[in-house]
């Protein structure tokens, strides 16, 4: 019994000591350049997986709302075609609606996987709980949101249906 405990006490540690931290991460932004999520730390973060042809769309107004309210936070719109389709554009059309539509300035990134096997390895570290140390959780749809503290840690995953507005996470953001 001894033996056990120690052993997954041991799994325990090295599966924190091993987890990647949200800052040692980067992803390629919407016009090619490299994001670097340590440029980002003191701040919230706000990662959000988008699409321009959902039911949700019409959400970028209220993340460019949100952007532009809190000084303390980062809006992060990431697009994905995972979701029936819904974001079959090119990511200079992707942008050029963004921007023509809702006036996004919001950092973009390019078009990635935010499930399955070839999810990229932000997903990987936002929706899996030996990465981000918090939970497992599930995309389901477009504009899922999770949100970073300034320390890099998740403090929260919310649906689509959660508006970008809502309580729930405005009340978060200090």
């Amino acid at each position: 019994m001894k033996k056990q405990l120690v052993f997954i006490f041991t799994i325990f540690i090295s599966s924190i000591i091993f987890s990647q931290s949200f800052y040692d991460l980067s992803i390629k932004s919407i016009e090619g350049d490299t994001i670097n999520f340590d440029q980002f730390k003191g701040q919230y973060v706000l990662v959000v997986n988008v699409a321009s042809r959902c039911g949700y769309t019409k959400q970028y107004a209220d993340l460019e709302t949100l952007y532009q309210t809190y000084d303390n936070l980062v809006v992060i719109g990431v697009p994905s075609n995972q979701f029936a389709n819904q974001e079959p554009r090119s990511e200079a059309e992707i942008l050029k609606f963004c921007t023509d539509k809702y006036n996004v300035s919001f950092p973009m990134t390019s078009k990635i996987n935010v499930k399955g096997q070839y999810k990229h390895q932000l997903y990987a570290w936002l929706t899996e709980k030996n990465n981000n140390l918090v939970d497992d959780f599930k995309i389901s749809w477009n504009f899922n949101k999770f949100l970073i503290n300034p320390s890099g840690k998740l403090i929260g995953h919310f649906t689509s249906k959660v508006k970008p507005l809502n309580s729930k996470i405005t009340s978060l953001i200090k």
